[in-house]
């Protein structure tokens, strides 16, 4: 058989850029917000590390707050997001970590393939690794594939990446 000559992978990640974009606009909201004044509150971001740092449950609420309304403003999904649990910090302050979350798992890889294949388009779709990839004789056919898989209810975002 040929090798499929057109192609795309459906990953699950947020724009890394993006992200910084929105911790930089929240880091800013903090620095500006006059019930923040005076608290140890804080947003640390290191590469793909975050953490909030608040004085107390209440501002670490609103630290949240604060932190996903800018994710959401710079089109961020909702269902990328976590949030780790509150530990103690140093000085009676209390810290949590905002994880990203990236890839697709393998369970829900599987059954995003089964419904490709169910679909019945002429298109073949495998998991490598983290993400899935969608092949295809026709771009019409793969064009067809990814509307059907943005129709679909995940409980993970999708996104498009090398077409070709």
């Amino acid at each position: 058989m040929a090798a499929p000559d057109f192609s795309f992978d459906i990953v699950s990640r947020a724009d890394m850029m993006e992200v910084k974009n929105a911790i930089d606009q929240a880091q800013k909201e903090l620095a500006n917000r006059y019930d923040f004044r005076g608290t140890k509150a804080e947003i640390l971001h290191e590469k793909d590390d975050i953490t909030l740092i608040a004085d107390d449950e209440f501002r670490m609420d609103q630290l949240k707050d604060i932190v996903f309304s800018k994710m959401l403003k710079r089109g961020i999904d909702a269902r990328q997001i976590e949030w780790g649990k509150p530990e103690p910090a140093t000085g009676l302050t209390i810290k949590m970590k905002l994880i990203l979350k990236t890839g697709i798992e393998m369970e829900k890889a599987k059954a995003l393939t089964k419904q490709i294949r169910d679909k019945g388009l002429k298109v073949q779709a495998q998991i490598q690794g983290e993400e899935v990839r969608v092949s295809s004789k026709s771009k019409d056919d793969l064009q067809k594939a990814m509307a059907f898989v943005k129709t679909l209810d995940l409980t993970y975002p999708v996104n498009f990446v090398n077409f070709r």
